[in-house]
């Protein structure tokens, strides 16, 4: 029996989206699909295969508003900030279409051999399955699925299940520019289905973003596979403040990237050193500006803060802020 994967709105907690897992019947089938499609795509000029990912582009900023309102109710994201990472989307997409002749030609080396003729050729590797993120869904996606279908490839995606309309999003849009029926497939599944088709060897890349826990599993799961992955995990990202330091610029700079999209970046400021001469007056301003956030409904134009996306994330921060107070920090928190 197949199981369901569900979005639980932060705005309201109810259920906003509701999936039922891909059967084992529709898995093979859709690795059969990529397989037959890449064997044909991989042969398509690439200024072609480029032309058709900027048309896709074009497609899923036409949907903007949509989306914009589709994060909001699914992760969390004010509405007013949804459409900016399609403007990312964008610059990234058309950035490796045209850089794409030059990327993908081959590596002839400088010193040659009389009698040889030596190059490294840039070949597709066949499959791709990308395992995207729920906190940038659409930067962090077209990080791997464009690049992967301008070198010749097909794309299998596992969207996460709290940003679950986004890999529908793609999928429409790659569908309304004509590309090949199963060149691209997004995916409903569960952790041991994605785990089997890693270990199964059933694709040649993963591209996956995500815990450090969750990057041990796909580790694992490749072994002996001979599967290669590409793993963007988490980590802890401190700033310094050196005494000379342009302080205006620091604490702009501090407190976008320690709040924005509610803290939940890959790169996102969860440490900051200050050197002891501009304590105080960092503090000071840093608490200012922060205070200028307008915390609320992210389908409210006016708010700059939405919640965090899920329930259990939020309970993590409280901790962390109980943990801090009890060991000497001072909240702040206006009245």
């Amino acid at each position: 029996m197949a199981g369901h994967i569900t979005c639980i709105s932060p705005v309201d907690g109810r259920v906003y989206v509701d999936r039922p897992t891909a059967s084992e019947a529709e898995i093979e089938a859709t690795l059969e699909r990529a397989r037959a499609a890449q064997k044909a795509w991989r042969h398509v000029p690439l200024s072609d295969r480029a032309a058709l990912v900027v048309r896709f582009v074009d497609a899923l900023k036409g949907m903007g508003p949509e989306i914009a309102e589709e994060l909001a109710w699914q992760m969390g994201r004010p509405i007013r900030y949804g459409q900016g990472e399609l403007r990312g989307v964008e610059e990234r997409a058309r950035y490796m279409a045209e850089v794409a002749p030059t990327a993908l030609a081959p590596v002839v080396p400088i010193d040659t051999r009389p009698g040889f003729e030596r190059y490294v050729a840039r070949e597709p590797v066949g499959l791709v399955f990308t395992i995207a993120p729920w906190n940038y869904p659409y930067l962090t996606t077209v990080n791997s699925v464009v690049p992967a279908l301008i070198a010749g490839n097909a794309v299998l995606l596992k969207q996460a299940a709290q940003t679950l309309l986004v890999g529908d999003r793609f999928q429409k849009a790659f569908d309304s520019i004509g590309l090949p029926e199963g060149l691209f497939t997004h995916i409903v599944l569960e952790h041991g289905q994605t785990e089997a088709i890693i270990s199964g060897g059933h694709v040649d890349h993963v591209a996956f973003t995500g815990s450090v826990e969750a990057g041990r599993a796909m580790e694992r799961a490749a072994a002996g596979t001979f599967t290669t992955l590409g793993l963007e995990l988490g980590g802890k990202d401190p700033a310094y403040v050196a005494p000379d330091a342009n302080l205006k610029f620091a604490i702009e700079n501090l407190v976008d990237g320690a709040f924005f999209n509610s803290g939940q970046c890959c790169c996102g400021i969860e440490r900051v050193y200050v050197h002891e001469s501009r304590y105080d007056a960092f503090v000071k301003n840093f608490v200012e500006l922060t205070a200028q956030y307008v915390l609320g409904d992210p389908l409210d134009q006016e708010t700059t803060l939405g919640p965090m996306a899920r329930a259990n994330l939020a309970e993590i921060v409280r901790r962390q802020t109980e943990e801090a107070i009890a060991k000497g920090a001072i909240s702040l928190r206006r009245t």
